[in-house]
């Protein structure tokens, strides 16, 4: 399961937008510099979901997808323009880390469990970097596994707009936003251990 795998497919749709940014003299590390200020709004406002109003569940979720939504139009920008780079790749890579970081960070400061923020974002960044420590010891880079950034964007985004008017929601002592905490802590150390293993295989 892993929305990654369409991103060529995905790419025929950006074209206008590329256009436009090209248009307008925006280079692509300005692309993921925007991408990384939207991902903090959605943080903060997952935050205030759990703090002061639920609406802010669903700015958040809408944030996360215009987040992924940057993510995709960088690499297309990038390429349009003949100018990438592994500078480029290194800077997209690092906003995208800290993305992941402040979205699940805020996701868990908004409901107070912070142990659960914990275990969802070392899952989450660890299957990142097993993704990219392929490529750095050989192999390929590593997009498949459970749940890629794509699966873990949309999923997210749609647990967030759920968010709101299931507000009330308690199962087992746990929101849902609590239990999106438990699924990504889970599923993101799994998929870095599928991630781990297929390489290590591919290695020997």
């Amino acid at each position: 399961m892993t929305l990654d795998k369409f991103r060529p497919y995905v790419s025929r749709f950006l074209d206008p937008f590329v256009r436009g940014f090209d248009r307008i003299g925006m280079s692509p590390d300005g692309v993921s510099v925007i991408a990384g200020f939207v991902a903090i709004a959605a943080g903060l406002a997952f935050y205030l979901g759990g703090v002061a109003h639920p609406v802010w569940y669903a700015v958040g979720a809408a944030l996360v997808f215009l987040n992924g939504w940057f993510d995709i139009i960088d690499g297309a920008l990038a390429r349009a323009q003949g100018v990438s780079s592994p500078a480029g790749d290194l800077l997209d890579h690092v906003l995208d880390r800290y993305a992941d970081i402040v979205i699940i960070g805020g996701l868990a400061a908004g409901v107070g469990d912070y142990w659960l923020g914990f275990l969802a974002v070392t899952g989450v960044v660890m299957t990142s970097y097993l993704g990219t420590q392929a490529q750095a010891v050989g192999l390929d880079r590593v997009y498949g596994g459970l749940v890629g950034r794509a699966d873990r964007l949309a999923i997210i985004g749609i647990v967030g707009f759920l968010a709101y008017p299931l507000e009330s929601f308690d199962a087992g002592g746990l929101s849902l936003v609590g239990w999106l905490l438990v699924f990504l802590a889970v599923v993101g150390h799994l998929t870095a251990l599928q991630r781990f293993f297929y390489s290590w295989s591919a290695l020997e």
